[in-house]
């Protein structure tokens, strides 16, 4: 199977300042994939770099298959980007700016378009200054979609859309990925890769720390135990086999105990304290 995205080794560097280091993996066809970590972590140098848009000491990145640095432009008829901070002239309509972007991809797009903005709740007819922070990045959501492309690059998309807006995005990531596209998510808000995404790539301070399926790393074996015994109320994360803590509990007065899997947090804050 082809993969749509396959980085190898690379490495990039901002002078004395830390890019990213010796980073590799891979995107499936149909995947949702989180790209995890803080900022500063290097996601977005890796987007850049697999776009095109920086130059990289070493390393190999393919897209579709086949070299970026062979691509040139015609790699983003087939990609969906949207940047962390898009910029638009503010003084064109939103309708102008989608049919804008659209022309871009060489492409009429205007159906789609008008599918998005209504899903999204975005009025077409004003000024990209007037938008508030959320709407405009509802309008660059669309410009990544209305063409329908085969890979979607996401570099924090949901910062600034209230909760229902950012529960339609990911109605509409599925919608897309059930019709056969991929999608590369880069977050730092863990519930997202939690609750959307089949793989997830974790990054810390330029290095590729862990990357797995979403179920496998998600799935410890700690639970968060929560009691009253003996009077007094203890809250802990227990890694050892729960045989053992009732054996360790015979004798003891339990007012109360719960036992659940921990928050996702701490799920995943030990990867980012190695």
């Amino acid at each position: 199977m082809e993969h749509v995205i396959e980085i190898n080794n690379l490495t990039k560097s901002y002078g004395k300042h830390r890019g990213v280091i010796d980073v590799s993996f891979c995107v499936e066809p149909g995947d949702i994939f989180g790209f995890l970590g803080p900022n500063g972590a290097g996601k977005s140098t890796i987007i850049r770099s697999m776009l095109g848009f920086i130059h990289y000491e070493q390393g190999e990145i393919f897209l579709f298959g086949e070299p970026v640095k062979s691509l040139g432009s015609k790699m983003f008829e087939r990609i969906g980007y949207m940047p962390s901070e898009a910029w638009f002239y503010s003084g064109m309509t939103v309708r102008d700016t989608l049919k804008f972007a659209a022309d871009m991809h060489k492409v009429d797009a205007s159906d789609e378009a008008r599918m998005l903005c209504e899903r999204l709740q975005v009025d077409t007819e004003k000024k990209i200054r007037e938008l508030s922070l959320g709407n405009r990045k509802k309008v660059s959501i669309i410009c990544a979609m209305q063409h329908k492309p085969q890979l979607f690059v996401f570099d924090e998309p949901t910062s600034g859309l209230d909760p229902l807006m950012q529960a339609e995005f990911f109605k509409l990531i599925d919608m897309y990925v059930a019709g056969g596209a991929t999608c590369l998510l880069s977050t730092h808000v863990l519930s997202e890769v939690k609750n959307h995404c089949n793989r997830i790539a974790i990054m810390k301070e330029g290095r590729l720390r862990k990357i797995d399926t979403t179920d496998h790393l998600t799935k410890s074996g700690a639970k968060h135990i929560r009691m009253l015994r003996d009077g007094v109320e203890e809250d802990f994360v227990y890694k050892g086999d729960l045989n053992d803590l009732y054996k360790e509990l015979e004798g003891h007065d339990i007012g109360d105990i719960l036992i659940e899997d921990p928050p996702l947090e701490e799920v995943f804050m030990h990867y980012y304290e190695v």
